[in-house]
């Protein structure tokens, strides 16, 4: 086996993957409504309309609903790998992953404590 029959499957795949993506895009350029109107065309940001928001502050739930999101979306990622490789970990791996899960668990726990999870 070559290096080239191992990888052809993944190259195919990306190529099947980019070629749909422009397709996809060609076509909603193409066919898709193209309305123009003065609302369509006002900037929009986080819900709020731009036009007399800029001295306007952010509630700090925002953040903080948005960190905790992040924080257990990235290390939500992590657990993929230990997936993958469980056999070959065996009961090692298992053991990491669980403790790993234990801690993700008691932030999550911690949060709702808190109340980070609250949106008033």
């Amino acid at each position: 086996m070559t290096i080239t029959n191992d990888y052809l499957p993944i190259l195919i795949l990306i190529l099947v993957g980019i070629g749909l993506a422009g397709m996809f895009t060609i076509i909603g350029l193409v066919v898709g409504p193209k309305l123009r109107t003065r609302e369509k065309a006002a900037p929009f940001e986080s819900g709020f309309l731009g036009k007399g928001m800029e001295g306007y502050r952010y509630d700090v739930k925002f953040f903080m609903t948005a960190l905790v999101f992040l924080v257990f979306d990235v290390e939500i990622v992590f657990l993929y790998p230990w997936t993958v490789q469980i056999r070959e970990l065996g009961w090692f791996g298992f053991v990491a992953s669980m403790v790993f899960i234990s801690v993700l668990v008691i932030g999550l726990a911690y949060d709702w404590k808190k109340g980070a999870l609250e949106w008033e």
